[in-house]
């Protein structure tokens, strides 16, 4: 109820209020918790590797990395770099539950996203239970279903599922990463997946959580898995 009613005044506080900038507090425009000047200084992440999303000088179908392995993403597309403002307004959805910065983010994505490789469906990387009752909520859900709406996708938001808790990614190396999520996830029983599926998420550092959930999916049998992420590190 109580987070019901937080989704309707923040919904109901742009017919009330005027538009006003959640980086600089300068009047908004366009629609947009944003003004002009801080929109133009969005770190967009137009130049990037296709298969991983990593920021790169100019685009490129593959980073020396991928040139080296087979990941198992066939795409990967990262709307922003994780840079001011990125690095204060996702912190702000992901840690103080700032509906507006998600309203703004999902609103940025939905027009990064506008132009991608289109799947079948949508599925959000997902919290463990544990995290999601000390949290009160999914940051990448958050994003996810305002983001399928503007895109006209199926959300999945419950095909996949985190099997056992992991430590925070942010406190561990590459390495370690990977191993902390190894065998993390497992699909929802009976769960009929659709050939083409993207994956969702709101930070990509590494790419292990990534990665490990998108094995898992062509395990199952989905030949192709795409990657759609807020910000890239």
């Amino acid at each position: 109820m109580r987070r019901a009613l937080a989704e309707f005044f923040a919904g109901l506080g742009p017919a009330l209020l005027p538009w006003r900038c959640l980086v600089c507090t300068e009047p908004g425009s366009g629609g947009l918790d944003l003004c002009p000047a801080c929109r133009r200084d969005l770190p967009w992440n137009h130049a990037a590797c296709a298969r991983c999303g990593l920021p790169l000088p100019r685009p490129a179908p593959r980073c020396g990395r991928c040139l080296g392995s087979r990941p198992a993403q066939a795409s990967t597309q990262a709307v922003f770099c994780y840079a001011p403002p990125l690095d204060r307004l996702l912190p702000r959805l992901k840690f103080h539950g700032d509906l507006a910065a998600g309203r703004l983010l999902a609103g940025l994505l939905a027009e990064g996203l506008a132009g991608a490789a289109r799947p079948a469906a949508l599925l959000p990387i997902p919290l463990h239970r544990s995290r999601l009752r000390q949290r009160g909520y999914d940051q990448a859900l958050e994003l996810a279903r305002p983001l399928a709406r503007s895109l006209a996708l199926p959300l999945l938001a419950d095909a996949l599922q985190r099997g056992r808790a992991t430590a925070p990614q942010s406190e561990l190396d590459a390495r370690a990463r990977r191993g902390n999520v190894r065998g993390a996830f497992r699909l929802a029983p009976g769960i009929a997946l659709p050939a083409h599926v993207a994956l969702f998420d709101d930070v990509m550092t590494t790419g292990a959580t990534l990665a490990e959930a998108a094995r898992l999916l062509r395990r199952a049998g989905v030949a192709r898995v795409d990657l759609r992420v807020a910000a890239r590190a």
